[in-house]
């Protein structure tokens, strides 16, 4: 059976801790002045640490950013319950009854074709629940994109979502026409010195990479982190020979760092490396 809070001491100790820093005449002064808004940022930043640790595969890591996580949802809960509004016990009753409920053909006995009939059965269920939920006569199908998520992710789901009703470029080659659309409206704007219309071009240019990424099945995110570790480690590499040969990082010049990038993505290659002035 899995574990509960009265069968895992692990999880009642880490209650525990969190009610005694939160406690208003005992309690950690910084913790226990904390709302959901402040916490919120910290929430977000766990996630990330977490997502970073697998990327590194780096599994005592990961086990210690899943605490930090755990934690962060452990604050959050403990607030509410001091607001009389549900408690630790009622999110994890929750989500797993949610779990069950969207997996009839592991917990009753639905039976699905393959994975894509899983999926779109996964979909019809959240359509239901969204039903049975109260709300307004303006309530949208992308009303329940959070606006907090990241740029590209938030795109991705709402293109996402739009698309599951037939709102979607119908072929990749499409998508990428619309890119260079993007692309010279961009090269309009700068070349107008408008700042404004050139961030929203921008913005339209970025919009349509997600939707690119959606098209290639690729989560954005994770490809702009990737590009973003393989500049560190690149630039790292110009920093690592400009130190060994005694130059000053500010004074090697854009031609030297430049052969030194090339030189980094060379050794990337395995390819045989020429020497570097």
């Amino acid at each position: 059976m899995p574990p509960t809070s009265e069968s895992s001491p692990a999880l009642t100790a880490l209650l525990q801790v969190m009610a005694k820093l939160r406690d208003p005449k005992t309690g950690c002064p910084w913790d226990k002045t904390q709302t959901y808004a402040t916490i919120a940022p910290y929430t977000i930043e766990e996630a990330y640490e977490v997502a970073d640790a697998i990327a590194r595969g780096d599994m005592a890591d990961l086990r210690d950013e899943l605490g930090d996580l755990l934690f962060q949802v452990v604050f959050h809960a403990r607030i509410a319950e001091e607001e009389g509004q549900f408690d630790f016990e009622a999110v994890a009753r929750a989500i797993t009854d949610k779990m069950i409920r969207r997996h009839p053909h592991v917990f009753a006995d639905a039976n699905y074709a393959d994975q894509a009939a899983q999926t779109a059965a996964w979909e019809d269920i959240k359509a239901a629940e969204r039903a049975a939920k109260p709300k307004s006569q303006s309530a949208s199908l992308l009303d329940e994109v959070p606006p907090q998520l990241p740029g590209l992710t938030r795109a991705l789901k709402l293109t996402a979502k739009a698309a599951r009703v037939g709102f979607d470029w119908p072929s990749l080659a499409e998508v990428m026409d619309k890119l260079k659309e993007e692309l010279a409206e961009l090269e309009v704007e700068i070349a107008a010195a408008d700042r404004d219309k050139a961030e929203e071009e921008l913005g339209d240019f970025l919009f349509v990479c997600a939707n690119l990424a959606r098209k290639l099945e690729v989560d954005p995110e994770t490809a702009l982190r990737r590009a973003n570790e393989k500049f560190r480690r690149r630039f790292h590499h110009i920093e690592t020979r400009l130190s060994a040969d005694g130059v000053p990082l500010a004074t090697a010049g854009l031609a030297r760092m430049d052969a030194l990038w090339d030189e980094a993505k060379a050794i990337e290659r395995g390819e045989a490396i020429a020497p570097t002035a």
